[in-house]
């Protein structure tokens, strides 16, 4: 009904189609509605000629398909997987070891025919809805902190979960690789050149923003496991030729970027400007520290050495020594540890290789014997 210009109730005749449904489209085929389903989501069991008649006619009555939150409801599946990262979403384009991580996740999920939901979490906030409302059938946590509201929620869904780097929860089924052990072995690599006067640059121990100096404390207590791991491998390999790590400038910060690295290593020059090499626990921050070493002047690695870890293209692009870890591997291996259906009877854990790359940044400190491979 509608009002004419006099303001009076006139009928008009309207012809409105309602939309097409499985089962009207089953009808005008004459076909079953599994016949139907099928065109969409089983089409191996439909010929060819069959299955594109089906998408034809849905394609004329404007049948869109089937409703994919009715078929989760009926099959308790959402066909998707989720990935927690407790950074800004951008972080996943921007950062060179989450991308790397991030594709090794979609080739997994690619072979498994599922899809992947990202599910970030502001790192300085604590509301986990998006955790709560998160349609997967698993997570894959990238890299949080022990003590993160978003990793609390998410082992609070009943769905299988798998942790990438950090925590090291014991319960959980978990991918990464030995940090420890990686970063002593850049640290005896050093020593081996003759370093024993060094500053480091790390990244966020904690949930907190801190960025200043940090003593051994805060560094043992860091919530950031993978963090914590790699200052203690440096701890204990300087400290097995007398170091002592108390008297060793460690520089945090909680942003993981070059102006993070530039800012830090600053700090650290600031506070000694005898130290002979600079170590840093990320490649970002490592190429942000060799900015700032080459704007005040000094030479790599004839007049300090840099470091980093990680093995980024840019890294390798900057001859800078480093631990190449294998991101892209860590994504596929956490991808098919959640995605394998075998019945799980206890918590399973892949550790990776890592490998030292001797790049161009490290060399021994001026005023050895070796000094003469570089000249004054």
């Amino acid at each position: 009904m509608v009002l004419n210009r006099y303001g009076h109730f006139m009928a008009r005749s309207m012809h409105v189609r309602r939309p097409a449904t499985l089962a009207s489209l089953a009808a005008e085929l004459g076909v079953s509605r599994t016949t139907v389903s099928n065109a969409y989501n089983r089409p191996d069991q439909l010929s060819p000629e069959l299955r594109r008649r089906v998408l034809e006619t849905a394609r004329r009555l404007g049948y869109p398909g089937p409703d994919p939150v009715a078929r989760s409801l009926r099959t308790r599946k959402a066909g998707a997987v989720g990935l927690l990262l407790t950074e800004n979403l951008s972080y996943a384009f921007r950062d060179p070891a989450a991308i790397g991580f991030l594709e090794g996740l979609a080739l997994a999920c690619e072979d498994a025919g599922t899809g992947l939901l990202l599910v970030p979490a502001n790192p300085e906030r604590e509301d986990v809805a998006a955790v709560h409302r998160a349609g997967v059938d698993g997570f894959v946590v990238y890299s949080v902190p022990d003590d993160d509201p978003h990793l609390a929620a998410v082992l609070e869904r009943p769905v299988p979960t798998v942790v990438c780097d950090q925590p090291d929860l014991g319960n959980v089924d978990r991918v990464g690789i030995d940090d420890q052990a990686a970063m002593h072995a850049l640290a005896q690599h050093l020593i081996s050149l003759g370093h024993r006067r060094v500053g480091v640059v790390c990244m966020r121990l904690a949930r907190d923003r801190n960025d200043d100096f940090v003593v051994p404390e805060r560094q043992q207590a860091a919530h950031f496991h993978v963090q914590r791991a790699r200052l203690a491998g440096l701890a204990q390999a300087f400290a097995s030729v007398g170091v002592d790590w108390e008297t060793v400038p460690v520089a945090e910060r909680f942003d993981h970027t070059m102006a993070s690295g530039a800012s830090a290593a600053a700090q650290v020059l600031e506070r000694d400007p005898q130290i002979t090499a600079l170590i840093c626990t990320s490649d970002i921050l490592a190429l942000g520290a060799m900015a700032e070493v080459q704007r005040r002047g000094l030479r790599v690695p004839v007049d300090i050495t840099v470091t980093g870890f990680d093995g980024i293209r840019e890294a390798e692009q900057a001859g800078l020594t480093t631990v190449r870890q294998p991101v892209l591997e860590k994504g596929r291996a956490a991808g098919k540890l959640l995605l394998d259906s075998a019945e799980r009877t206890r918590p399973r854990a892949v550790t990776l290789s890592t490998e030292l790359i001797h790049g161009t940044t490290a060399a021994p400190p001026r005023g050895t014997a070796e000094e003469r491979w570089f000249g004054p």
